[in-house]
């Protein structure tokens, strides 16, 4: 059975706790101008479920025993080599910086989703908002009418606000570009103010003498929250149909592909944190033949999306994250896969306040030496990534029970930060 472009339980979540170059006719050049003079950032992550084999996307080692058939090309960077399979990154890499020796002590998928996407281990005492989260909660957007954060894909971990609150749980698009009628009321006008009347009737009679639980739920807010997405022209960002043709061939028409594109729309609407997910990269085996079928929906939509935002004014102000839970083994299997390796794995980072063009750590190319030189570890990756969007990692919260934690335990990395 297909799954629903957007899950209405998602919805209500939401609502109650608040390279290539293409030519696209009409493009505006200054869509940025779109988010205000002040240009506040966004962050848009690439979320590679199954965690991605460094070997077979941004640090191949050819001709190696540990290489296995994957090849490297040449890119907009002198002296960074990506594989093969990615013809088009290749060309938009100079937008990027790259990162071969993340390191974290998550070997498990759950575990290290959660590692991956909060900056934090679990604990048992409560659970930390994703990296998204903490940005829409870092920078709020008044005229945002539409969620904060929001999930394109599917994805099996949905991001959440945590201790920040559900108003910042991500709101899941499964299928982008096919989703805008499911956030719109599909009653007709008359029968939907009569339900909308009868539901105040039945406000209004559970509020007499309960006014501290109805406080604390926030209905009447979320309510009128909901309301407002429903009839928002925002809407229109999640739509396709006034997108140049040239602009979907450019992003492929992948579902990965156009939840690309719809992030570009959203970050242009002030959506504050964006995660598309591409799936299947738990390769435990036919692991080079799984990567080179995944690379010809992620390289086509990564590269339009770095010169789309360039193109539009809108790399400068948002931070672009590509990453999974972990990488992938050294040893190739004897099922001619990989396993689970969280001892240095890789990311692609750039825009916003980043360096481009900057090449960190590397991994011992015979597989012998597990721990790669420079290793960083993932709080670090996130305090980087939140001062590199003018957000203070050391910033304390105080929780629901009164434990005041910062948005980041870790050390930005200065020479990934301009200025």
């Amino acid at each position: 059975m297909s799954q629903p472009p957007l899950d209405r339980r998602d919805l209500l979540k939401w609502a109650t706790g608040l390279g290539m170059s293409f030519a696209i006719p009409g493009l505006d050049l200054r869509a940025a101008e779109r988010r205000g003079e002040e240009r506040p950032r966004s962050l848009i992550t690439l979320w590679l479920s199954g965690g991605p084999s460094q070997l077979e996307t941004w640090d191949p080692h050819p001709g190696t025993k540990i290489g296995g058939p994957t090849q490297a090309i040449a890119t907009s960077t002198p002296d960074v080599k990506i594989a093969s399979s990615f013809p088009r990154l290749a060309e938009q890499m100079h937008h990027l910086s790259v990162i071969r020796s993340l390191v974290s002590k998550e070997g498990d998928h759950e575990r290290a989703t959660y590692l991956v996407k909060t900056g934090f281990r679990t604990d048992p005492t409560l659970r930390h908002p994703s990296v998204g989260a903490i940005v829409a909660h870092a920078l709020p957007n008044k005229r945002l009418e539409i969620p904060p954060v929001i999930s394109l894909g599917y994805d099996n971990h949905l991001s959440r606000g945590g201790f920040l609150g559900g108003r910042f749980d991500a709101l899941r698009v499964r299928q982008p570009g096919s989703s805008e009628n499911d956030m719109r009321a599909w009653l007709a006008e008359p029968r939907q103010q009569r339900r909308l009347s009868n539901l105040d009737v039945v406000t209004q009679a559970f509020t007499r003498g309960r006014k501290v639980v109805v406080d604390r739920t926030m209905h009447v807010q979320n309510l009128d929250a909901a309301l407002k997405m429903m009839n928002s022209d925002q809407l229109k960002a999640f739509r396709l149909d006034d997108e140049p043709e040239a602009a979907r061939t450019a992003y492929g028409d992948s579902n990965f592909g156009l939840g690309c594109l719809v992030a570009r729309r959203l970050i242009e609407q002030g959506v504050r944190a964006v995660e598309v997910t591409l799936q299947n990269f738990d390769t435990h085996n036919n692991n080079f033949g799984q990567h080179n079928e995944l690379a010809t929906s992620l390289d086509p939509a990564f590269a339009a999306l770095l010169e789309d935002l360039h193109e539009r004014d809108l790399l400068a102000s948002t931070v672009v994250l590509c990453l999974g839970e972990f990488g992938r083994t050294p040893k190739i299997n004897g099922a001619n896969g990989r396993d689970h390796w969280p001892a240095g794995f890789s990311c692609l980072l750039g825009g916003g306040n980043l360096r481009s063009g900057m090449l960190l750590g590397a991994t011992d190319p015979t597989g012998e030496r597990k721990t790669p030189e420079d290793p960083i570890p993932i709080p670090d990756l996130y305090a980087t990534v939140l001062k590199g969007m003018g957000i203070d990692p050391t910033h304390q919260i105080n929780t629901s029970i009164g434990r005041p934690i910062r948005y980041s335990d870790g050390t930005p990395i200065d020479r990934l930060l301009d200025g």
